[in-house]
């Protein structure tokens, strides 16, 4: 579980679930300018990722092994980033998926680290980050859930059950915090080339007998454009979303997903 942070208006503090690569990387790439936290649950990864940015940004990357899961650590957490670089001002949230399934071999355990995994993660970190935020007058949550919020996704039964959860929760707290010069967003996106979509390919693949390159080209013919997105273009979104441009858009959920969804709304 990983947590990258930066700074002042243009910087970031996003919380990941899975290895540094894909979208979270790209979003890293496009707030190059300012200083970064990253914590993960397994310290290789978050090393290894921690120096990629230093190269790639030559900014100053604090970074530490965490439990996103653990509220205390949290909380320890963040008042460490915040005594390191003197503020925050921007938290991006965005977990790994839990695994696929149906519902009869869906245990009361894999509810249970779900609502963990992907609900309770992202209230600890709106309840350490938003005071801070709310004491500067300026700030930004964000929190990365996927387009299964909007249109259910076959076999993403826990996916598309917890993600809405933390939808509603942005949703309610962009109400609440507005006034003091807060935005909360929620991004949706669909199948996006990443390794979390090759694993889950590859489920698809053991479960049905397809191959995974059926598999990927089943998901191109139910996107009107007719192609996976890229990281580098859910990124743009998100930074558009953290920086001060977006300070009248609040309380939204946008999808990035090619035209997959199909609702009005």
């Amino acid at each position: 579980m990983t947590l990258p942070c930066i700074l002042r208006e243009d910087g970031w503090f996003e919380r990941e679930h899975c290895n540094g690569s894909g979208t979270q990387r790209a979003c890293r790439h496009r707030c190059s300018r300012q200083q970064r936290t990253r914590c993960a649950r397994t310290p290789d990864t978050v090393a290894e990722t921690a120096a990629h940015i230093q190269k790639a940004t030559s900014r100053d990357v604090f970074h530490q092994a965490l439990d996103v899961t653990d509220s205390v650590a949290v909380a320890s957490f963040v008042a460490a980033v915040e005594a390191r670089f003197g503020r925050l001002d921007i938290c991006i949230t965005n977990s790994g998926g839990p695994p696929s399934n149906c519902f009869k071999n869906t245990k009361p355990e894999d509810w249970r680290s779900a609502v963990e995994q992907l609900l309770m993660s992202t209230v600890f970190f709106a309840r350490e980050t938003l005071p801070r935020m709310q004491k500067n007058k300026w700030g930004r949550l964000i929190t990365i859930t996927s387009s299964a919020v909007k249109q259910p996704v076959d076999g993403l039964l826990l996916s598309n059950s917890v993600r809405a959860a933390v939808t509603g929760l942005a949703r309610t707290l962009a109400n609440e915090y507005a006034a003091d010069g807060i935005t909360v967003n929620n991004v949706c996106p669909g199948y996006t080339r990443t390794a979390r979509l090759d694993g889950l390919a590859s489920t698809i693949s053991a479960r049905t007998g397809s191959k995974p390159e059926e598999v990927f080209a089943s998901w191109e013919r139910e996107i009107p454009a007719r192609r996976l997105g890229t990281p580098q273009e859910f990124a743009a979104v998100v930074a558009f979303l953290a920086s001060e441009r977006a300070s009248y858009v609040t309380g939204a959920s946008i999808a990035v997903d090619g035209g997959l969804v199909r609702s009005l709304l």
